[in-house]
């Protein structure tokens, strides 16, 4: 069996060392990868968004299976490209992509379904928005349309942060054409949960839960990252907000975009803000989210090739799908400065065997003369499980004594808040 991950990250780098575990699996090529991957795949130089160049290889090379993984190519037809010449896929069709490509069908979505999320003005034009943002109540988000490497929301404390918003947005097009719609959306307040899920359009199977810290610095203080590192599972998350979540929620998604005819399969992602009064969609994603799969993954018991097979063919409802009772950590080791100015070209030193709780994957990083150097802002992320959140936390930060890089940075603080609420119930 040949299998193509499109997708050179982290995120990547777990989903490739899951898909391993399973015997029939013959040889996997990341398109492009990174010099971590490199390890565990062929890494072959075709860009994540050369979708001509990926279904060529594709072909040419007799894939049997493909995951792709990152947002750009789901949102640019990667999927409808593969099916047309036959090969299975994991990840949705382009026409189901959009409730990730496009913050103001989501919002739209939810709306038209009873969905709960915060209320919302959608805007075309910089003048309309900025009336708008005279009377709006404070604080608030300005979202960006379209996709901005996970960028592209700004939380305005003040109306001067949001006028700033949206100028840079939609006159200055910081984000491109993804800037020519906003969404500027009420601010909700609560514990963020990240909840990934399988679904084959029909059958929805929720992942164990998680928590992200997107702040560079300790305390959430810092610029907004791509994830700093995550736990899970998620605390606040609880049984009965899970079927809650459930009823109003992953349900009557996978219902409305049915109705929409936009059948979403793949892997999606719900991020929630649990509030007062109750649970609400802050975003979807339509993909693995990075760095919770680094966590999610390693908890999975059952066999992931098996799982994602079983929603390429619709057959989720009789796979089994099941995840350990223990817990995970991924701390993400960055490149100081990171997300803002950064060095790169160092090289790195990881341990010559790991421990059988502990994983690193492999993020930013490419081969050079046999050496593996940075080259990224996140660098990879060292994760470890245990039977409880607090060992895992302690394994996961020692594995990051043993990896060694010039301008190596991390948040020393990662599942201190998720402990926090242990040790309260407690």
């Amino acid at each position: 069996m040949k299998i193509m991950v499109v997708g050179g990250g982290g995120r990547e780098h777990a989903i490739i060392k899951s898909l391993k575990k399973n015997k029939d699996v013959e040889e996997i090529f990341a398109l492009p990868g990174n010099g971590g991957i490199a390890k565990d795949a062929t890494c072959v130089n075709i860009g994540a968004k050369d979708i001509e160049g990926i279904a060529r290889f594709a072909k040419e090379n007799n894939i049997d299976f493909a995951v792709v993984a990152p947002d750009d190519p789901l949102v640019l037809g990667a999927v409808d490209e593969l099916k047309k010449l036959g090969i299975p896929c994991f990840g949705p069709e382009k026409k189901a992509a959009i409730i990730e490509g496009s913050k103001v069908f989501s919002k739209n979505l939810m709306k038209k379904y009873g969905i709960p999320t915060a209320q919302y003005e959608v805007f075309d034009n910089a003048a309309d928005a900025l009336k708008y943002l005279e009377t709006a109540p404070i604080p608030t988000v300005i979202k960006a349309d379209g996709l901005a490497l996970g960028k592209g929301v700004i939380i305005a404390m003040t109306r001067e942060e949001a006028y700033d918003a949206v100028h840079s947005m939609m006159e200055d097009k910081v984000f491109g054409d993804s800037g020519n719609n906003i969404v500027i959306e009420e601010f909700l307040e609560g514990p963020e949960v990240s909840v990934l899920s399988f679904t084959d359009g029909k059958t929805v199977v929720p992942m164990i839960s998680s928590m992200d810290h997107k702040r560079a610095c300790d305390n959430d203080e810092g610029l907004n990252t791509g994830g700093m590192g995550t736990i899970a599972p998620n605390p606040y998350y609880t049984k009965e907000i899970a079927e809650e979540c459930m009823e109003k929620i992953f349900l009557p998604t996978i219902d409305a975009m049915n109705k929409e005819g936009r059948t979403f399969s793949g892997c999606l992602y719900f991020g929630l803000m649990l509030t007062k009064a109750g649970p609400k969609v802050i975003e979807y994603n339509c993909r693995f989210g990075d760095p919770e799969t680094q966590v999610v993954l390693p908890l999975l018991e059952s066999d992931l090739f098996t799982v994602m097979k079983a929603v390429s063919e619709e057959k989720l409802a009789e796979t089994e799908v099941k995840f350990s009772e223990g817990a995970a950590c991924c701390v993400v080791m960055a490149s100081n400065g990171y997300p803002a100015k950064y060095e790169t070209g160092f090289e790195i030193t990881l341990p010559e065997k790991y421990e059988e709780h502990e994983e690193v994957y492999v993020a930013g990083a490419k081969l050079c003369d046999g050496k593996l150097l940075t080259a990224g802002g996140r660098v990879l992320g060292a994760v470890a499980k245990s039977d409880d959140l607090k060992t895992a936390i302690k394994k996961a930060y020692a594995l990051t004594e043993k990896i060694n890089y010039a301008n190596a940075y991390c948040r020393k603080d990662i599942g201190k808040k998720a402990l926090a609420v242990y040790n309260k119930e407690n």
